[in-house]
Parts: C-alpha cells; sequence; structure tokens
C-alpha cells in the first residue's frame, strides 16, 4: 500500500493499493501494444494531442498545484508555477519536434544517405518528489512527441500527482497506454527492467538509485539516462551587480525550501565584499515568509518528509562541530526547518562537500580566480555552477574551467524546454530537453543507398 502524508500535518490524505506481479505485465504489455499503433501517429496528431496536454494543465493548474502542495509540501505558488512550466514543455515540443528529428541528409559516396530517427518503445521513468509534475513531463512530452510511450515509476509519496498526470494525457486525448502510472515500490523496478518490453530508463534521484538502476539496465543492454544529485556553487566576484545578486541567491536556494538538485547549496564569496553580502544577504533570507504552503503568502513551507529534515539537521549540527557558524536559523520542528545560513564553511565540512536538500547554506570566501575555480571543482558533483560578474573577459575565462553540465552567468541554474540540461561526475549522464533531450532515447537509423 501507498501512502501519501501531508507533511505540513501529519495527516494521511491518499492511499494506493500496489499493483500485483500480474496486473504490471499486463500494464507493461498494453503499452507495448499501444506503442506498436502510436509509432505510425503523425507528428500533427501528436502535436495536437501534446497541445491539448498544456490546456488541461493551464485549466487545471490550482488543482494540479494543491495536490503537489498536499503531498510535498511545496508552497503553493510555487506549484502552479511548476504547472504552468510543465504546460510549456508540453507546446515547446509540439511546436518544434517533428523538426528535431526530421531526417538528416550526409553526403557520402552513396546516391543517398541520412539519418532517421525513430521511436524505440517502451520507456521507462523512475521519478522524484521534488518536483513531482516538472520531472515527470520534461521526460513524457518529448519522448511521446518522438513516438516513444511511457511507464512512470514515481516516488512513493506523491502518487496522486503521478495519477493526476496519467490523467492529464488521457483528458487530453492520448491513447489508452501511451502513459501509464504504475503504483509500485521500488523492489519493482529491477522486475520492470528485465522485462524485454521495456527498451530504455530515464531517472532523476540520488546517486544511490542511480546506481543501481544503471547497473540493471547495464545488465540488460538497455540504454539509461541519469539526473542525479548536485551541489551547485553560487560565485560571487567582487564586480558582481550586488543587489541583483542577492535576489538571484536568494531564489536560487530557497524556493521549493531548498529541495532541488539544481539549488545553488555553496555561496562562495569573494573575501573583498564578503562582510557587506553576507549581512545583506541575511536580511533578505529573515524577510522570507514561513508556515503553511496553502497561504498564497508563504515562501518557504516544510520538507517533504521528517526523515530528510532530520538528515539536514545531522549535516548542520556536524558541520558546526567541525567549525561552522550559525548566523541564522538552524532548528528543526518535524518537518519544517528554518531557513539557514552557516558562515565559516570550509571543505572539509559536509555542508560544502554533501548535497544540502533543504533550506541550508554554506558560505565560503575566496581570494581569486584560481580560489574560486578550485573551490567549485572541488566536488563530486557536476551539474552546475552561477557566476556572478560584469567581466566578459572574466566570463570567457572562467567557463572553459568549470566541470560541470551547465555554467549560468548572473542568474540561477535553472531547466529550460530550449536548451539541454543534465551533469557529468556523478550528478549523472545524458541530456533532457531541447534537441539533444528527445534525440536521447530514439534510434538513429543510418540510411545508405546506392542504384548502381
Amino acid at each position: 500500500m501507498k501512502i501519501s502524508v501531508n507533511p505540513f500535518n501529519g495527516k494521511k490524505i491518499y492511499e494506493f493499493k500496489e499493483l500485483n506481479s500480474n496486473n504490471l505485465q499486463s500494464r507493461v504489455k498494453l503499452a507495448d501494444e499501444t506503442f506498436n499503433s502510436w509509432r505510425k501517429t503523425t507528428f500533427e496528431e501528436r502535436s495536437r494531442l501534446m497541445n491539448n496536454a498544456a490546456k488541461e494543465l493551464k485549466n487545471n493548474k490550482e488543482r494540479y498545484g494543491a495536490i503537489i502542495t498536499n503531498e510535498m509540501g511545496k508552497p503553493l505558488s510555487q506549484a502552479i508555477v511548476e504547472i504552468e512550466k510543465c504546460a510549456w514543455v508540453c507546446e515547446y515540443y509540439a511546436a518544434n519536434a517533428a523538426e528535431q528529428l526530421k531526417e538528416e541528409p550526409i553526403e557520402t559516396d552513396a546516391d543517398l544517405s541520412y539519418v532517421r530517427y525513430e521511436p524505440i518503445g517502451v520507456v521507462l521513468a523512475v521519478m522524484p518528489w521534488n518536483y513531482p509534475f516538472w520531472q515527470v513531463f520534461r521526460f513524457a512530452a518529448p519522448n511521446l512527441m518522438a513516438g516513444n510511450v511511457g511507464v512512470l515509476k514515481h516516488a512513493s509519496n506523491v502518487m496522486m500527482s503521478a495519477q493526476m498526470i496519467q490523467e492529464v494525457f488521457e483528458n487530453a486525448g492520448f491513447p489508452k497506454g501511451c502513459f501509464q502510472n504504475l503504483i509500485i515500490g521500488s523492489e519493482k523496478i529491477e522486475v520492470l527492467l528485465e522485462n524485454e518490453l521495456i527498451r530504455a530508463v530515464t531517472l532523476t534521484g540520488s546517486k544511490p538509485a542511480g546506481s543501481s538502476v544503471a547497473s540493471t539496465a547495464g545488465q540488460h543492454i538497455k540504454k539509461s539516462v541519469l539526473e542525479l544529485g548536485g551541489n551547485n556553487a553560487l560565485v560571487v566576484f567582487e564586480d558582481a551587480d550586488i543587489e541583483k545578486t542577492l535576489e538571484v541567491c536568494v531564489k536560487a536556494r530557497f524556493q521549493n525550501t531548498g529541495q532541488s538538485c539544481i539549488a545553488g547549496k555553496r555561496l562562495l564569496l569573494q573575501q573583498s565584499i564578503a562582510k557587506e553580502f553576507v549581512q545583506k544577504y541575511k536580511d533578505k533570507v529573515e524577510a522570507l515568509t514561513c508556515g503553511n504552503p496553502l497561504d498564497k503568502d508563504t515562501y518557504i513551507g516544510v520538507m517533504a518528509r521528517e526523515d530528510l529534515a532530520e538528515e539536514l539537521e545531522k549535516q548542520v549540527s556536524d558541520s558546526v562541530k567541525m567549525g561552522a557558524r550559525v548566523l541564522l536559523g538552524g532548528k528543526r520542528e518535524g518537518c519544517f526547518f528554518e531557513p539557514t545560513i552557516l558562515t565559516k564553511v570550509d571543505e572539509a565540512m559536509p555542508v560544502f562537500k554533501e548535497e544540502t536538500f533543504g533550506p541550508v547554506i554554506g558560505i565560503t570566501t575566496f581570494e581569486n580566480e584560481v580560489d574560486a575555480v578550485n573551490l567549485v571543482n572541488n566536488s563530486e558533483f557536476g551539474l552546475g555552477v552561477s557566476i556572478f560578474t560584469v567581466d566578459r573577459k572574466r566570463v570567457n575565462r572562467l567557463i572553459p574551467q568549470f566541470y560541470e553540465g551547465a555554467v549560468f552567468v548572473n542568474e540561477l541554474v535553472k531547466s529550460d524546454p530550449r536548451l539541454p540540461f543534465g551533469g557529468v561526475k556523478t550528478s549523472g549522464y545524458g541530456r533532457e530537453l531541447s534537441s539533444h533531450g528527445i534525440r536521447e532515447l530514439v534510434n538513429k537509423k543510418t540510411v545508405y543507398i546506392t542504384y548502381e
């Protein structure tokens, strides 16, 4: 049985019966049967249905947003924005998929040679709770437009969100079996990957989860795409526009109550401006409204589960024992964790080395560009980095030096349907979104024709 518990009040809100083995196999078989017809549909038909999905999301954004808030604690205003972003990715691929997947001519010795981009079949998506709609839609929109079909293993605490996503596609007119939510536990993922009808898997989640799924997929020679954790740095140089940088750095760390793989988790300040910046940053974080995530003015709600808040509490406590100083916050009550700022953070501390998945940021200072680059790259993760400077020459010097999947200048790291998204090192491999994402899980078929 899968149970959703409202993290704000601790009340059980939804309960779902898990699929047994027979029902699970029937769902996969239905997906495969649907694929055999869905792959033959035109891009025009797929676009029509995908635009319908966008309309469905927009027309019900308050309803879906409230479900997100009740299941995992995201402030309602941010949950509604998440739904709107899902509509955007649907519209983006409805408009662009045909062009992104058109045949690509290549000049060779043949009379005609080209690459065809063809769907591969049933794709399994293993998705997390922190963006329960967006993480799924950024997989589903490109893959359905490519002619694949999807089966979803969502996080156990957001099963109503998962059901609603299936509802969106069904209400939009997609054939039954194009997208199915599977109410199962993590122990069934291996069973699914062993099924020959599952052709590939994409996972967004933790390093251990990604390692396990990739290992099983590899044993069965199935492609995997992994978007794992991040420990993004926010690097502020002395010439940065301080007021604009403050706004971005607060949002980068504390939106979604800090529960994001691409959140700015390490604040690196050039020594010459550190004192001024820290005081102003503290003032802005203190001004954030904490409270009931259903209230429209709430910016910091609760964390999704109490065990996650306890883990964050330990990271903070251990760092303080090693010499970090609590400038703001630091206390936990149930699933609520105060917005927290730690100063005097060094590279050995958990809040620097580990991914902190909640409203906590550690501050470290640096002297020069070399120090800044070394601090950024001193991480097992490589999802993204933000640098703040008005010096264009510095920007051009630094971009090649960061071992990251993305570099954002004077902006927080964020996903955008028009740009590829993904990381390096233990942040994963493969790309989602843009033309790069839609081509990840297709057959790039070489065609070579000669008539003599």
